[in-house]
This record gives structure tokens, C-alpha cells and sequence, in this order.
């Protein structure tokens, strides 16, 4: 593949009410994207199909039931390179907590930057449940240890772009958390692969009224476990890491 071919990839699992307004808000920009149907209801469904079929710029993936957040994306990642020959894939979540007007500001730092995934880094406002932001600073904190760096800002944000040609075949080789755990992994498995990491700043608001699937047990549990598996990793790797920290 040749040039910038960006599509923004959007999982989706039950957010009927909220993923009008950010498909609309996407093509306001004449950016194509990608729904993911994580095996949502059928009154889900039946918005994505209409949104697929109102809008040639709008296409559907649908997994046959519900495999989690990371498996959603990591389906629309290749079915962005695989169906729609795209270079590059716009993560953004459907409960409508990001800006969508954005999506070209993170755009112009990936064209610029091909190589590099460009990652969201969140500017909150008092929506945002403060034991939410507490928990994810616990992350922030174990992903700067796994790195040896500050090079990642905020790791779970759901917002980022990345460079399908580096991505793609990470995935196709290493382990990567198919549910909430996967915006973490993947971000450290690809700075650990040497794949750049550039930050911008985003709002990020929580609607009242928006649908979370963040299992607060479950999925703190599956991301302790994570960072316990990467931190082992990170050891493996010290000696590179360090070689690269210092200059090697």
C-alpha cells in the first residue's frame, strides 16, 4: 500500500443511541469508517445496518457475538486493511465520551508521522467518575515501569490512530487482551516493538446518560493480570530497553 488511506474504526456493542451522532460526527470530516458489531442486540443491529446502507462512506464488520472491546478492534483493524486497502486505522469508542471533531488534528499528526501510533491523551471534565480517573493512574504509573519511559501519556484512552503496516503483524505474532485490557497492551507491546508513541491532548467527557461495559471486578482483575504478565515482559526485555534509553 502506498500513501495515507485513513479510516476510523469504531467498536460497537449496544450503543444505538449514542453511534448516530458519531458516525455523523466523523463524516462531517469525509473520513470513511468502519463499524464493528460486537454481537450487539438486534435493535443495535438493525441502527448499524441502517447506518451502513444510508452512506456509502460508512461500513459494517459484524462478529457473530460479543468477544470484548479488544477483539471488536482488533477485527476492524484488519478488516480496514484488508477490505478498504487502508494505511492507517482511527480508533474512537461509540458511547460518544470523545470528540469526533478531532479526528483530523490526530490525522495530520499521523500523516506526518506514518510510522507512529498517535495516542489520545484525555483533558477531563467533571463528568468523569473519579474512581475511574484514580484507577487509571495506577495504569499510568505500571505502564511508565513496563517502558522505562513517560513516552505514553495515558494508555487506555480510546482514542488513537495506528500505523497498520507495524500494527498487523504485531498482532499476528504476540498475545494481546481481547477486552478492556487491550488499549493498554497494545500500545506497550508496540513501544516495546520500537513503534513510535506521539501523544495529543482530547476532551473527554462522560454523558449521564452514555453506556459503559467496564466491568469495575472483572476488568480491574483482567488489567492486574495484564500488567503482571508485562511486567515480566519488560524484564525479559531490560537490557534492550536500556540499551535503547541510553542511546545503543
Amino acid at each position: 500500500m502506498s500513501g495515507f488511506r485513513p479510516v476510523v474504526v469504531i467498536p460497537v456493542y449496544n450503543h444505538e443511541a449514542a453511534i448516530g451522532a458519531m458516525v455523523a460526527g466523523v463524516r462531517r470530516h469525509g473520513i470513511d469508517c468502519l463499524l464493528v458489531d460486537d454481537g450487539s442486540k438486534p435493535s443495535c443491529a438493525r441502527v448499524l445496518d441502517a447506518l451502513a446502507a444510508g452512506d456509502a462512506g460508512v461500513h459494517l464488520e459484524r462478529l457473530p457475538e460479543n468477544r470484548g472491546k479488544g477483539a471488536a478492534v482488533i477485527a476492524g483493524l484488519r478488516a480496514a486493511a484488508a477490505r478498504l486497502d487502508a494505511t492507517h486505522a482511527v480508533q474512537i469508542d461509540a458511547d460518544g465520551q470523545h470528540e469526533a471533531a478531532d479526528v483530523p488534528a490526530f490525522l495530520a499528526i499521523a500523516a506526518s508521522n506514518p510510522d507512529a501510533i498517535v495516542c489520545g491523551a484525555p483533558i477531563y471534565d467533571a463528568s468523569v467518575p473519579k474512581g475511574r480517573l484514580y484507577s487509571r493512574y495506577l495504569t499510568h504509573v505500571w505502564v511508565w515501569i513496563h517502558t522505562l519511559s513517560f513516552d505514553i501519556r495515558d494508555s487506555m484512552c480510546g482514542f488513537r490512530v495506528y500505523p497498520l503496516a507495524s500494527i498487523l503483524p504485531l498482532l499476528n505474532a504476540e498475545p494481546v487482551g481481547l477486552r478492556m485490557d487491550f488499549d493498554p497492551e497494545i500500545v506497550v507491546r508496540a513501544h516495546w516493538r520500537g513503534i513510535p508513541v506521539l501523544n495529543r491532548e482530547t476532551r473527554v467527557t462522560y454523558p449521564s446518560d452514555g453506556v459503559s461495559h467496564f466491568d469495575v471486578v472483572r476488568d480491574n482483575v483482567r488489567i492486574s493480570k495484564m500488567h503482571a504478565g508485562l511486567f515480566f515482559g519488560m524484564l525479559w526485555r531490560l537490557p534492550r530497553l536500556l540499551w535503547r534509553k541510553v542511546g545503543g
